[in-house]
């Protein structure tokens, strides 16, 4: 057999194996590569699916409510989105999120692994009810993981192996904020996850990184512009920046070739009081 009949013999190989497992080549079955977005109903979650849409990207956008789901699809101006209501803390659901994914696409480059909850603010440490600690870790550890987990086997398996996973962290990552126990302690335990992800994934191509966002305007920021708690016990507006800004540094990120990584990234409000003494 010479080089041509064995690269026609290769591709026949590849054709009939997509063909019997559902999988392709180096997108989805649209030629585009395709992002799974959870939490994209608003806030960070829709910037950044807003971004992917203006890069090319297919949408897989996930979240607890339809009609939030289908006012990010619409906004995106994509029409061939996948929206599916997923609560994140539930595994059953969120293997139906992926097996949807695989059937309409075929495969998946990019998680973006978004969806969280604050909890209760305001709430002393010694107040903090064991049913809302639970709560919060439910959403942002454990959903977390479910996704990852839900991504990498996906990734893993599909032809061409591998793919991004990029976890929302949060300053909270680095320093908490006055009465956040539960979501401080969950946002740390993202940066080992993000991690943990990133080195197991290195002989399936698949890459994690996790970006760290301080005061995107978004539903959950809206007290920082009307006062929030300081370390000091005062109260002090604090500025806030464009959800845009951060949706282009994931775009940045999920568009660099799995070669390169950007391990962290902290993106926010330059002048939030955070570096230096606030």
């Amino acid at each position: 057999m010479n080089t041509e009949q064995t690269e026609q013999a290769g591709q026949a190989g590849r054709t009939e194996r997509a063909a019997r497992t559902g999988r392709t080549g180096d997108a989805g079955r649209s030629g585009r590569k395709v992002a799974v977005v959870t939490g994209a109903g608003s806030g960070i979650g829709r910037a950044v699916a807003l971004a992917l849409a203006s890069g090319g990207w297919s949408l897989a956008l996930a979240g607890r409510r339809a009609e939030p789901l289908a006012e990010t699809a619409a906004a995106a101006g994509d029409t061939g989105a996948l929206c599916v209501t997923t609560d994140v803390t539930d595994a059953d659901e969120v293997a139906a999120l992926f097996t949807a994914v695989r059937d309409r696409f075929g495969r998946l480059d990019l998680l973006f692994n978004n969806a969280g909850t604050f909890g209760p603010g305001g709430v002393p440490l010694e107040d903090l009810a064991v049913a809302d600690w639970r709560a919060v870790v439910d959403v942002n550890l454990t959903g977390a993981f479910l996704c990852a987990q839900a991504a990498y086997r996906l990734m893993k398996e599909q032809d061409p192996q591998g793919g991004r996973i990029i976890n929302n962290g949060s300053i909270s990552a680095h320093a908490p904020r006055p009465h956040s126990i539960a979501y401080t302690a969950t946002k740390h335990a993202i940066t080992g996850l993000t991690k943990s992800l990133s080195l197991d994934g290195r002989p399936y191509r698949i890459a994690c990184g996790q970006i760290d966002i301080g005061n995107a305007a978004t539903e959950m920021t809206e007290r920082m512009q009307t006062g929030i708690l300081q370390a000091n016990g005062e109260l002090a507006v604090e500025p806030v920046m464009a959800a845009a800004d951060v949706a282009r540094t994931v775009l940045h990120m999920a568009e660099l070739p799995l070669e390169a990584n950007v391990q962290f990234a902290t993106v926010m409000a330059t002048n939030m009081p955070y570096v230096g003494r606030g």
